[in-house]
């Protein structure tokens, strides 16, 4: 006969619990707590008492409360004392901040990124001299208890490996054992996908606190995908799930970096758009620079188009259509109650939301869209830095005394 969880389990299980909800919601009184986690208020006063001992939260007066009798308490968490690094690789940017507990983003650095391919000790190296200059600006008193990189690519759930990231230039590069190597924290630094974790930071802290089934859609270079189902995010069996830029919407059409043809990625992706709209390589419109990529290139069309710029309006249309029937076929196949576009993508839609919607009233089955919502990253730029974060987080949410311990002893 299996064994119950144990007493330790059970407080380990409610720590976690407890400091999730400090971590997620920020300040939060005893009460509310009591209320929340269904335990009664000497076991919540016991729990916050060993966070508070251990630096992860602080307990406080409420500032008013406009209420008769003695007020409870407010838990708050240490985002000054306890921190991890984030980090995001991405095919046109580097970017490293210092995240506090509670998500907040206390030091941030960031590049432009050559687009070349994969320089692991030049990559490392750059993020590794961009974590040691915000260490140098912490107090003394502070501790780092997790690092966590979000890239533009595949990677191997078991060691962090990035197994394929065409926009990238690599291939099978051990970027998390080498960045964690040129830290020197004494950390394993987690790797994921970047549209993965932007999903789950749009889920935690963004447009989709609350929403259980969800699709975020990612375009920088490409098209990447996070689809999160019942609350927990769709990993696949080796890590890889979530490729929806590879998804074929036009067999026999463009040619893809993975080497199909009329891939999502393909149609819609930034080179796709540029040039259907005459920006790509070659002869630039007149007062445009020539060779102009990148997120500011794709606003220009987008801008472009609202100026009335017949060019830019159709090819907007032409993504639109093929971003529209991707969308659609999502929807037929996890029936997510919201669908969030994000980087590159954000810009795209806000130009092209009208042919997306045709599309999905066309191929959308009615029940799947009845009460779909379309919406863009509340996060923006930032939404694969706090996902990489809360990557981070997650060791220390699971166990906190003993991350903590195992980080300070």
């Amino acid at each position: 006969m299996r064994a119950g969880p144990s007493q330790e389990d059970i407080r380990r299980h409610n720590l976690g619990a407890l400091l999730r909800h400090v971590h997620l919601g920020g300040p939060i009184s005893r009460a509310e707590l009591t209320a929340k986690m269904g335990l009664n208020r000497s076991t919540i006063m016991a729990l916050t008492s060993d966070l508070t001992a251990a630096g992860l939260v602080r307990e406080e007066l409420p500032r008013e409360t406009g209420r008769a009798g003695r007020p409870s308490l407010v838990v708050r968490p240490e985002s000054s004392r306890v921190y991890v690094f984030a980090f995001d690789v991405g095919p046109d940017r580097l970017a490293a901040a210092r995240v506090g507990l509670g998500g907040a983003i206390l030091d941030r650095r960031e590049t432009s990124r050559r687009r070349v391919p994969f320089d692991l000790d030049e990559l490392a190296g750059a993020l590794a001299g961009f974590a040691r200059q915000m260490r140098r600006k912490t107090r003394a008193d502070t501790v780092c208890v997790g690092a966590a990189a979000a890239v533009s690519g595949g990677v191997r759930r078991d060691d962090g490996v990035i197994m394929f990231g065409p926009n990238l230039g690599a291939e099978a590069v051990p970027f998390g054992e080498e960045l964690g190597r040129r830290l020197g924290l004494g950390l394993p630094v987690s790797v994921g996908n970047d549209a993965n974790l932007a999903a789950l930071a749009e889920h935690s802290r963004g447009v989709a606190v609350a929403v259980r089934d969800l699709i975020y859609l990612h375009g920088d270079v490409g098209i990447g995908g996070g689809i999160i189902t019942g609350g927990h995010l769709l990993g696949g069996h080796d890590g890889y799930g979530g490729e929806v830029g590879h998804m074929v919407v036009n067999p026999g059409g463009r040619p893809c970096g993975c080497g199909s043809r009329g891939c999502l990625e393909a149609e819609v992706g930034e080179r796709a758009l540029l040039e259907a709209a005459g920006r790509g390589p070659g002869p630039a419109p007149a007062g445009e620079p020539v060779g102009r990529q990148g997120r500011e290139a794709v606003r220009a069309v987008v801008d472009a188009a609202d100026r009335g710029d017949i060019v830019a309006q159709e090819a907007l249309k032409r993504v639109g259509d093929w971003l529209g029937l991707g969308v659609a076929n999502l929807v037929n196949i996890f029936n997510p109650e919201m669908v969030i576009f994000g980087g590159m993508l954000r810009e795209v839609y806000l130009g092209s939301a009208a042919q997306v919607r045709s599309r999905l009233a066309t191929h959308a089955m009615g029940p799947q869209r009845e009460r779909l919502r379309l919406r863009t990253s509340a996060l923006a730029d930032d939404a694969t830095l706090v996902g990489a974060a809360e990557l981070a987080f997650a060791h220390v949410l699971a166990d906190p005394l003993e991350v903590l311990a195992r980080v300070t002893g």
